[in-house]
């Protein structure tokens, strides 16, 4: 070989090595969006080896470079099938290899602990495995013990630091006694509207159309979302909470439950009367309405609306605003207060990529 030809191939190599190759799962909202982010110059170290859809994917370099790949995607590509996409990993030579699980289906985030012991790293806006059933947990658990890293940033509160400043702490030697807060970016807005003038049915449409919600809101109002959330925070903190452990008190009645989503939405309206005298009680108390999840130091934790007085941080949110106040071992007299945007796919993407770079 020429001195010129090894030349060439040890810059190759050293490339290959120094890149990040991923694999996108998911080209919804969240995941079009960091497709966006991808094309930008903060991911020049990133390489994208594999994208997929619920029904088809692309492994082929051209096509995965086109910046109309999720709607391609649409129309073409191969039959969806996870090994290829592996493969395609384990062929880019590079050093750091990537699965990012941008959608919310359980089968595939019951695979995360799998992929973790075989060596790749995962990067996850689905809370289905940290927040589902606690042996799905301890399986993760388990399986990061090899080296592999999981990157959640985005599970929670959409990327504001709060699973990071909570591991922080506990590296620290802080522990949580208490966490209060509201979770749902869509409740947020519900709520920090809701002030009797307008049907909340009416508002909930609203919501939708501003794409708040969940298609079927029902996502949003059961509360169930909420509650994975506090399971993943509550985890971290070393609460080995299971799913029946959290008492979720959510908005939708039986009478609603089984139904279509072309017929809960025709029947929205059966949510005004009971919302409407519940206002109305808290109204004559002085308090407005908030879904707010909680957790105690004894691991007790509730998910639901409840009513604060106008002097709770949470009755001063604006729009879709989480927030996360922690009351610590050092954080007593007065908790740590996280609060920001809780909802939008450009702020979750943000957080997948911040958790894929910081893979470097």
């Amino acid at each position: 070989m020429s001195v010129v030809l090894a030349e060439r191939a040890a810059s190759a190599r050293s490339e290959a090595s120094s890149t990040i190759a991923i694999v996108l799962l998911g080209t919804g909202v969240v995941g079009g969006a960091l497709l966006k982010l991808l094309n930008t110059s903060a991911a020049g170290s990133l390489r994208l080896v594999g994208a997929a859809n619920s029904r088809r994917q692309q492994t082929d370099p051209v096509s995965l470079a086109q910046r109309n790949l999720r709607e391609q995607l649409n129309q073409h590509g191969a039959p969806r099938d996870n090994a290829s996409l592996l493969a395609a990993l384990d062929d880019s030579a590079a050093a750091t290899k990537v699965i990012i699980d941008a959608t919310a289906s359980a089968a595939l985030a019951s695979r995360h602990a799998e992929w973790l012991a075989r060596g790749y790293h995962v990067v996850t806006a689905n809370k289905a495995l940290a927040g589902g059933e606690l042996s799905g947990w301890r399986a993760l658990q388990a399986a990061l013990a090899g080296g592999a890293r999981y990157g959640d940033s985005a599970t929670v509160g959409a990327g504001l630091p709060v699973l990071s400043t909570l591991r922080r702490l506990r590296t620290c030697g802080d522990g949580l006694l208490t966490l209060e807060g509201v979770f749902s970016g869509s409740l947020s807005w519900l709520f920090n509207q809701y002030d009797g003038s307008r049907p909340f049915s009416e508002l909930l449409r609203e919501a939708r159309q501003f794409g708040y919600t969940e298609p079927d809101p029902r996502s949003d109002l059961s509360g169930e979302d909420v509650a994975r959330k506090l399971l993943i925070i509550a985890r971290n903190a070393g609460f080995a909470l299971g799913t029946d452990e959290v008492q979720v008190d959510g908005l939708v009645p039986e009478s609603l439950r089984a139904l279509t989503t072309e017929a809960f939405l025709a029947r929205l309206e059966e949510l005004d009367a009971p919302l409407a005298a519940r206002h109305a009680q808290a109204s004559s108390r002085g308090c407005v309405l908030r879904f707010l999840a909680r957790l105690n130091q004894r691991g007790h934790a509730r998910v639901g609306l409840v009513e604060v007085p106008l002097t709770h941080p949470a009755a001063r949110l604006y729009g879709t605003d989480n927030q996360f106040a922690l009351t610590t071992t050092r954080y007593h007299a007065q908790p740590l207060v996280i609060q920001g945007p809780g909802a939008g796919p450009e702020v979750t993407a943000q957080a997948l990529l911040g958790d894929v770079l910081a893979l470097a």
